[in-house]
């Protein structure tokens, strides 16, 4: 269409818009026709184009707001869901740390500090407060402190009538009753030489030896020589030594012990082995049983079971526990098809830590490079920063030059700061356009003791 033919349409237009107004029931006509002009922009005012435009940006900003609060939102309640995970794991560790104290203080004969670690233990109220109860009156029974032993047992016994340490509790306690009630004080030399005994026991005579060693893993005997026991049982290599341990892994004895039986089954290896752990993974519900049965199928290298784990278990604690152990054997095709198809976002974050417990920098740089949901991909940069390799450097390089999203850049410059790559950062900080990504990334420079990042900052002085 020719100016002139637009110009006599205007003209046409605003001629009938006139009839309109002199025309009866024209004023009503003239708003709403101005409503049709003005929504074809023959009625706007030019004047007025800068306040649309500012409107209209106005409402696409409060919309990007909005959109902004709402992820805010989401992540505050990702940032609270993680906080509780990590105390419940920080009280875990805790519980854990505590009882391999007061372990280490038995087996140093310090049952003052022993006695005090368990009761710490029992008053935490955590998934071991039995076996707490137990070593604690253990101890006071050490101390000579009669009344306090049997005080805690039967404590032991009313809150946890079906504890696996009944049979321990039982033994403990007979031998606690007929103690005289004085002060005991262990024959430092009497035990080292059980333990030595214990040890030429297998080269003298295998055979006779075997349930002697079974006896004394299920005595009153102290917790070195039950372990040391059962370590060399673990040694035999043979049969017979195999099948206490596999009784013993079945739960035969206390839970302490079924866990270290375990180990050494996963250190056996073998089909008879990992047949036994699958029989007690599937028939024990005590999570701190099948996680010792997920460490040993990593000490054997078993994926297969490792993986059925990741796929199927319930607890997602034991969950993250098989992805991890998956990590450590390297089942990166086990990990991959976990991370196709797995839709927790803190699982997915799991595999990716996994993948650099396997040293597999590809899944790493592809998740950094693909991966849709953001958190995963600043999960993927930051294990990337732990790799340092060619191929990971590369990747991150390639990740800043295409990054629009800031948060993710600022992950980026820390994973160069954990690889203690100090030129790329240089090289950032000397294009950056960004002020306050160019001062992030000379902030880490400035942590960083290398010649490049010295050599950058004393250039910075000089300007």
């Amino acid at each position: 269409m020719t100016q002139r033919n637009v110009v006599c349409k205007a003209t046409l237009v605003w001629i009938a818009f006139a009839a309109l107004l002199l025309s009866p029931g024209g004023a009503r006509a003239s708003r709403l026709s101005a409503i049709h002009l003005s929504d074809r922009g023959f009625l706007q005012d030019p004047q007025d184009a800068p306040d649309r435009e500012q409107e209209r940006r106005d409402r696409e900003q409060e919309a990007r707001d909005r959109e902004q609060e709402k992820r805010d939102r989401e992540q505050e309640k990702r940032d609270r869901e993680q906080e509780a995970r990590d105390r419940a794991q920080e009280k875990a560790e805790r519980l854990e740390e505590l009882y391999d104290e007061g372990h280490e203080a038995l087996d140093e004969d310090r049952y003052e500090q022993a006695e005090a670690k368990f009761k710490m233990l029992a008053d935490m109220n955590g998934p071991r407060t039995d076996a707490a109860l137990y070593w604690k009156a253990y101890a006071e029974n050490r101390l000579g402190k009669r009344e306090a032993a049997l005080t805690t047992l039967a404590d032991m016994k009313k809150r946890f009538p079906q504890t696996r340490w009944q049979r321990d509790a039982d033994v403990l306690g007979l031998e606690v009753k007929q103690s005289s009630g004085q002060p005991v004080k262990p024959d430092q030399g009497d035990e080292e030489l059980k333990l030595m005994a214990i040890q030429g026991l297998m080269n003298s005579d295998p055979e006779r030896a075997m349930p002697l060693l079974e006896k004394v893993i299920n005595g009153p005997g102290t917790p070195r020589e039950k372990s040391r026991a059962l370590f060399v049982l673990a040694q035999s290599g043979s049969p017979q030594g195999r099948e206490i341990i596999g009784r013993i892994a079945k739960g035969q004895s206390n839970p302490e012990l079924q866990r270290e039986a375990i180990k050494y089954l996963g250190l056996y290896g073998g089909a008879q082995s990992r047949q036994i752990m699958a029989e007690v993974y599937a028939s024990n519900p005590d999570a701190s049983v099948r996680r010792a049965i997920l460490r040993a199928y990593m000490l054997g290298g078993d994926k297969q079971h490792l993986f059925a784990a990741a796929k199927s278990e319930k607890d997602e604690s034991l969950r993250r526990e098989a992805i991890r152990q998956l990590g450590l054997v390297h089942g990166v095709n086990e990990l991959e098809q976990l991370y196709q198809t797995e839709i927790s976002t803190d699982l997915r974050r799991e595999i990716l830590q996994a993948f650099f417990l396997a040293g597999e920098s590809g899944k790493l740089v592809q998740a950094a490079q693909s991966e849709k949901d953001r958190q995963l991909r600043l999960a993927a940069i930051r294990n990337l920063g732990l790799i340092r390799s060619d191929e990971s450097g590369k990747a991150l390089q390639t990740i800043y030059s295409k990054e629009t999203d800031r948060g993710l850049k600022e992950e980026v410059l820390n994973a160069y700061f954990l690889q203690g790559n100090a030129a790329a950062l240089v090289a950032i900080a000397r294009n950056e356009k960004d002020p306050e990504l160019k001062k992030t990334a000379v902030s880490k420079l400035s942590l960083m003791h290398s010649k490049e990042a010295t050599d950058y900052l004393m250039e910075l002085l000089q300007k």
